[in-house]
């Protein structure tokens, strides 16, 4: 706690360096000072000028008929000189500008006052700078897409047939292999065979029997 009073102390003490250090004193009037019918007229002195806090006017005049009289507006604009804020007197007066606003000083003799020996000074506010404000986050980079996962195909276990069965007819079958395409292959074709004589007539019907049940196997297998 006692580290932190003493932070904003050393805060406080080092802002009011700063305003000290950048004051000015300025010449009520300029070479003139502050009489009546001066070369340039007071509104225009004080409209070329920019007023601070802490600025100093400097008012130099006839001490023995003038005087500087520190009024209200409406004692300003009547040229009233009996209710003064505050009297300043001597000859030669610093007036120091301690707050910001419409600030009225006007003569002490009341015709000169009227003749327009009187000034309005406007003190600006004391602007405090915002800090930066932070720059924009970055967008947020799209998520990278996702790689395909490879998909294997199955593997198809190839079905074997079982060898066929010997035909019942007689006649003896050829085995037939664990190829499926063997199952499906036609069966082999028979040449031709001469016209039977009527020798062989007997010996034909028994081959032309034997073809027939081997057909009809192959064909339960199939």
């Amino acid at each position: 706690m006692a580290s932190q009073k003493y932070l904003c102390f050393l805060v406080v003490f080092f802002i009011a360096s700063i305003c000290s250090s950048q004051a000015a004193t300025l010449e009520v009037g300029d070479d003139d000072g502050w009489t009546l019918n001066p070369a340039e007229s007071y509104t225009a002195w004080a409209g070329r000028l920019r007023f601070m806090v802490n600025d100093t006017l400097y008012f130099k005049y006839n001490d023995a008929t003038d005087s500087v009289l520190v009024v209200d507006k409406d004692d300003y604009d009547n040229c009233n000189v009996d209710n003064p804020v505050e009297k300043l007197d001597g000859g030669e007066t610093n007036y120091r500008l301690e707050k910001a606003g419409a600030n009225y000083f006007i003569t002490g003799n009341k015709s000169n006052c009227e003749q327009g020996q009187k000034v309005d000074v406007e003190v600006l506010h004391i602007r405090i700078r915002s800090p930066p404000s932070p720059p924009p986050a970055p967008a947020p980079l799209p998520p990278a897409p996702a790689s395909p996962v490879p998909v294997t195909p199955p593997t198809t276990t190839p079905v074997l047939t079982p060898p066929a069965a010997a035909p019942t007819g007689g006649g003896s079958l050829s085995p037939v292999g664990s190829n499926p395409a063997d199952v499906n292959s036609p069966p082999p074709s028979v040449p031709p065979s001469a016209p039977p004589s009527s020798a062989t007539s007997g010996a034909s019907g028994t081959i032309t029997a034997s073809l027939v049940t081997l057909i009809i196997a192959l064909c339960s297998i199939i």
